[in-house]
């Protein structure tokens, strides 16, 4: 195994803050800008972490259906992932 992938790295942590921003709009802010700028930034998002983490995860469909949980899907699969893969060795 192999430790994931760059694009799922940084697809997973964005999904999850982008949602974080959303809430946070929509419990305080309430403006339709901020919406309407990270809503497909985090749908981006999401769909990136799925795909990634599906083609990641071969034969471990668990990876993929915990990735396809809104917001934190992608964390927990990138986490997942991460588990099953070997420590790299540290250069010295």
């Amino acid at each position: 195994m192999h430790p994931p992938s760059r694009l799922l790295r940084l697809s997973a942590p964005v999904e999850l803050l982008s949602l974080l921003v959303l809430l946070a709009n929509l419990a305080v802010l309430q403006q339709p800008a901020v919406a309407s700028a990270i809503g497909p930034l985090h749908g981006c998002a999401y769909l990136i972490a799925v795909i990634a983490t599906a083609r990641e995860a071969g034969p471990d469909r668990t990876a993929t259906l915990v990735a396809a949980i809104p917001g934190i899907g992608g964390t927990l699969a990138l986490r997942r992932l991460a588990a099953r893969a070997p420590a790299s060795p540290r250069r010295t």
